[in-house]
């Protein structure tokens, strides 16, 4: 009997291919770590930042990646065969990016807060005028850095009192305080780059207890 005979008298037992392929996708559990990537087959592929520091699914065929959440899809990537490439998807970019400076806008907000309590007053009164909070919040934090807490809450209560919520009223105060002290220029402070460091308010303290270390001092006190 022949290959082909042998076909035929078999071919009416066979059954048929199933409707459903069968499943050959590789799907593996990776934990997302500080930032919006998922590592597999050696590249990194994005997610939503809001699922970082979580487990998720990965489900990779010959030409797809996709990111599960249970039965939800996350992301959906072509696969790469590269080795370290990072893959990315332009709108979980745009949400990082737009959540990182929401985040330095209220953390410029809390130590301004911390430094000057009456700047909340004065961001209250710009943005009922439509100001941009933003910068207003960067111009008053250089304006901290340079003159310091006490200085610039002075300054700020001064520009409320004149109804001008602005940081150039803010300035402008400011530099006619130390022209009447005949005060020296600020000289502005280089800071590294850690937030631990930028973000710290510092409030300075009264050094009139430090007069009482000085004998000098004391003795002209008791004469």
């Amino acid at each position: 009997m022949t290959v082909r005979e042998a076909f035929a008298q078999e071919q009416p037992r066979l059954l048929a291919l199933p409707d459903t392929p069968f499943p050959t996708d590789e799907r593996v559990e990776v934990k997302v770590g500080k930032t919006p990537y998922v590592r597999f087959d050696l590249n990194d592929y994005s997610l939503p930042h809001t699922h970082v520091q979580r487990l998720v699914t990965v489900v990779a065929s010959p030409q797809q990646v996709r990111v599960l959440d249970g039965a939800t899809v996350l992301a959906c990537h072509p696969r790469s065969y590269d080795k370290g490439a990072q893959i990315e998807d332009a709108a979980h970019v745009a949400e990082l990016t737009a959540r990182k400076r929401a985040a330095r806008h209220h953390r410029g907000q809390d130590r301004l807060a911390q430094a000057a309590p009456n700047s909340r007053d004065l961001l209250l009164a710009a943005a009922a005028r439509g100001e941009n909070l933003g910068s207003l919040t960067a111009a008053l934090l250089r304006l901290l850095d340079a003159y310091g807490s006490t200085e610039l809450q002075a300054a700020i209560a001064e520009a409320l009192q004149r109804g001008v919520p602005h940081p150039n009223a803010v300035r402008l105060s400011l530099e006619r305080r130390r022209e009447q002290r005949e005060l020296p220029p600020p000289v502005p402070l280089t800071l590294p780059d850690d937030p631990r460091v930028r973000d710290q308010a510092m409030r300075p303290h009264a050094l009139a207890d430090y007069d009482q270390l000085n004998p000098e001092t004391r003795d002209d006190d008791h004469a």
